[in-house]
Parts: structure tokens; sequence; C-alpha cells
């Protein structure tokens, strides 16, 4: 039985190779591709494949957020992330939110397909990378928990809101986005600027930035 997986990269060559690639493997059925972290939750609850490779630093909503969602929202649903970022926040930031492997992409190939594998059934995988810097996290007393991309003063709706505003997105923009009012929106945004006690849009889009909330080299 073929192992149904959902890729989601905002680059669309990198989607579409990577989608070739995994369909080569005799055993892996690529079932939909996604661009974007909302796009990858609709598809994860409406197709419910085994696995979800999942970029972290995406426009719109970030692979973490995009993670968190899926395994709130689609149970049993397993999430790769694959990124090129091997930075602290996005590995515990990613792996706190649920997601059950993680791996960069300059990985050999062969060793994203194992990881794929691993986490289908039911299994943790990181790349030795990653693992190292999980680890070291660990022993500085590092967790989950105390890591400010997860437990920071903003919910997950404000730091859905905070990352458009970052990006540039006119508040109109953001209501359809989030689909929520405009005034919904601004009172996010005032919320979140009482809450960082940051009142400028550059303020905000260097926390987002700092925070892992976005890249800004889409």
């Amino acid at each position: 039985m073929s192992i149904s997986v959902l890729v989601v990269d905002d680059h669309s060559l990198v989607r579409k190779a990577f989608s070739v690639l995994l369909e080569k493997n005799g055993d892996l059925e690529v079932v939909a591709e996604a661009q974007d972290g909302r796009e990858a939750v609709r598809l994860a609850k409406r197709l419910r494949p085994n696995v979800v490779s999942m970029d972290i630093s995406m426009p719109g909503m970030n692979g973490v957020d995009a993670i968190r969602e899926i395994v709130a929202r689609a149970p049993g649903v397993k999430v790769l992330a694959l990124s090129m970022y091997s930075d602290r926040r996005f590995v515990v930031g990613a792996l706190a939110a649920g997601a059950s492997g993680y791996v960069l992409k300059d990985c050999a190939f062969e060793e994203v397909i194992r990881a794929v594998h691993v986490v289908e059934a039911g299994n943790v995988y990181l790349c030795s990378q990653v693992a190292r810097i999980v680890v070291e996290a660990g022993l500085r007393g590092l967790s989950a928990g105390t890591d400010s991309l997860i437990c920071g003063v903003l919910s997950p709706r404000e730091r859905q809101t905070l990352q458009p505003i970052a990006e540039g997105k006119s508040t109109k923009e953001i209501a359809s986005i989030l689909g929520v009012s405009v005034k919904t929106v601004e009172s996010h945004r005032l919320r979140i600027m009482h809450k960082l006690n940051i009142y400028s849009i550059a303020g905000l889009t260097r926390y987002a930035v700092r925070e892992g909330l976005t890249s800004l080299d889409f």
C-alpha cells in the first residue's frame, strides 16, 4: 500500500521537482501540492494524506503555524518539516507545533525518503544536524515551553495576523486572508502592539523576523 504525501512549498520549481522525485519512489504517492500554509491546512483536512512535507518559511501562513493547525484539525496526519533553515527557533518551533520530523533541504534525497517512511510509521526523524540542535537546546534548558516563538505573549490568531502585517499586506488584504472583518484585524493589531510594546510597522516587522514568523526572503 502506497504512502500518500502532500507536498507544501511556496517555490513552484522546488515543489514540482520534489513531487517528481517522490513519485519515482515506488511506494510514495503525491496526492496534492500546496504553495502556502493555509492551502496546506485545507488540503490536509480534506485529503487526509499519510504525511505532509512542510516547508517552514512561507508567506501568508508560515510552516510552524500550519503544522499546528494540521495537527489540531487533521488528527493522524503526520508532518515532516523540510526546510533550508537550521536555526533553533524554526526547529524547536516546528517540533513543538507537532511535527514528527525535521530534515534540511540540503540532505541527500534518500534521507528524505527515509524520513517520510519513519514519520508515517509513527516515529520521529531528525537529520543529524537538527538532532544536534535539539540536544544542545535541551542541554541549555531550552524547550518548546520556553521558546519565544511558541509561548510568547501572542496568541495563535495574533501570530497569524502579525505575519501578513510584517509582509506588507494592507488591513483589507489581511481581513480577506483570515476571513474576518477589517475591524477585527485592527483590533488584533492594537492588541499586538500593546502586548509587545511596539507601535510601528517597522518595529513589528523586525520582531516578526527575529521570532521566525517570517523571513521576508520569498
